[in-house]
């Protein structure tokens, strides 16, 4: 789940997923609280692309708002799924024969690369690697990217795989080569948080030609 949503936040979140979608009236009803705070609460969510508002038209009168929990919103809730990756992982490395493991990898390898990469469609790097930011995002994904002159990083806040690194670092490779194939160039794992750091970092350095030679 993401740290930045308080809870306050995830309890208005699970009463809006409760009552499947409602108008700010019935939120009003159901929180017992004003139309103001209901707005204000709304606004933010909405801002986060944790809600969403569709329009309803009913007869002659006036439309409605109604609002419901997006499929980001939903990921916050219920998803804990770290113990049985684990376990799966722990299995695929203990399969005996090296042609199905690789086969298997690679299956896994092509899923995230189709899952992140899809829309991304960028010209060049900087635009690259900022669509992936923004996929990872929507993905409940803490990063974000820094760009210099002759170096681009992304940055994972939060390992999303820090149960399975700890088994077996061959999964930070696997993100690693998923990363790169997306961004179209070669990246160093220069941080890692099962390491002990406070992130993990995925590097690229443009290198330059001495022109004096």
């Amino acid at each position: 789940m993401s740290e930045s949503l308080k809870q306050v936040d995830r309890d208005f979140l699970q009463s809006l997923m409760d009552l499947e979608s409602a108008t700010v009236a019935q939120l009003c009803d159901s929180q017992g609280v004003t139309t103001n705070a209901i707005r204000l609460r709304l606004t933010g969510l909405m801002a986060a692309g944790f809600v969403e508002r569709t329009t309803v038209r009913q007869g002659r009168g006036r439309p409605q708002h109604e609002y419901r929990v997006t499929n980001k919103g939903k990921r916050e809730f219920g998803e804990n799924y770290s113990e049985l990756a684990t376990v799966l992982w722990q299995q695929i490395s203990h399969i005996e024969d090296p042609a199905v493991r690789s086969q298997i990898a690679s299956e896994l390898r092509k899923t995230l690369i189709n899952r992140y990469g899809r829309d991304i469609d960028g010209i060049d790097l900087s635009e690259r690697i900022q669509q992936l930011q923004q996929v990872l995002q929507d993905y409940g994904y803490q990063c974000e990217v820094d760009q210099q002159p002759n170096k681009v990083s992304l940055t994972e806040k939060c390992c999303p795989y820090h149960d399975l690194a700890v088994e077996d670092r061959s999964i930070c490779e696997l993100e690693q080569t998923v990363f790169e194939h997306i961004l179209g160039v070669p990246l160093e794992l220069t941080q890692r948080c099962v390491d002990g750091h406070s992130c993990c970092r995925f590097e690229h350095v443009e290198l330059t030609v001495d022109s004096s030679k």
